[in-house]
């Protein structure tokens, strides 16, 4: 089922950029509706980059594909997906070094001035539960949520002929709302607290790590299980991703927020779940 596990990247990719952070923004510049705020533009703008660079990774197999120019027709297209996924995994693990190591500077800032908040505030807030137990309890639910995904897999076509809806909109709209529900919860309360920093790297943070780790590595599982899973995601799909990148792009580059913002991020999503409920995925005989 290599087309379902395209269109639920994608849709992930899509609901972080645009949902997740679209709604930080807009509850966070409800609560501080009398003041922009602001989070890291230096941050932003490598992030920007680095959806970017994902985007090229998923566009040249596929601009490949619809031109006809392959050297080697139905070969080329798949070991340029391979290529492309192993430069995207490199440059994925040099992202993380320069985050963790060369650039701790800003990180470390973040963290000073989160701790000197907590210490300010009437309301300190403790841990609930130890690490261990945090250990504990997430081995269990990703064991639970393990399992259920057989189901969920076993039942997807049923219901989209049951409901009649497209199998393309349950992977891409709905499936990934119901699957980054905690990382909504998260970024919006870390913006309703001014920590907009943290809004950013759930949201951005979690596209680049499907855009350029997740996307790749399942490319590169697939050619050990001699499986064509390539990064072709068809025209519409990777033209959709380009358009959200630039539109999230363009609100990043200024390092400030606000309600309206954050309210057009959630109707460009809402332009995009319309789309894909009106869109037949010609590839559907692959799922």
């Amino acid at each position: 089922m290599i087309r379902v596990v395209q269109l639920t990247l994608l849709g992930s990719i899509l609901s972080n950029m645009l949902l997740v952070l679209g709604c930080a923004f807009f509850c966070g510049g409800l609560v501080y509706s009398q003041k922009e705020q602001v989070f890291d533009k230096g941050n932003a703008v490598v992030n920007s980059g680095l959806l970017l660079m994902a985007v090229m990774g998923l566009l040249f197999p596929t601009v490949l594909h619809y031109t006809h120019s392959e050297v080697h027709a139905g070969s080329s297209e798949l070991a340029l997906s391979r290529f492309s996924s192993c430069v995207m995994l490199v440059a994925y693990a040099a992202y993380l070094f320069f985050q963790l190591k060369s650039q701790p500077s800003s990180y470390t800032a973040l963290t000073e001035e989160t701790s000197q908040d907590e210490e300010s505030s009437d309301d300190d807030e403790d841990p609930e539960i130890s690490k261990w137990e945090a250990i504990i309890w997430l081995s269990i639910l990703t064991a639970w949520v393990s399992l259920l995904s057989g189901y969920l897999v076993d039942a997807i076509e049923g219901a989209s002929v049951s409901w009649k809806i497209p199998i393309s909109f349950i992977s891409v709209i709905l499936l990934p709302i119901v699957g980054n529900a905690a990382e909504h919860a998260g970024a919006i309360m870390f913006a309703m607290k001014d920590k907009l920093d943290l809004s950013l790297g759930v949201a951005i943070g979690s596209s680049i790590q499907i855009s350029m780790f997740a996307v790749p590595f399942c490319v590169v599982i697939g050619w050990m299980m001699g499986a064509q899973m390539d990064l072709n995601f068809q025209l519409f799909e990777t033209a959709t991703l380009f358009i959200t990148v630039i539109v999230v792009a363009f609100f990043l580059q200024e390092g400030t927020s606000n309600y309206f913002k954050g309210l057009m991020l959630i109707l460009c999503y809402l332009i995009v779940a319309a789309s894909f409920f009106v869109h037949e995925d010609p590839h559907q005989d692959d799922i």
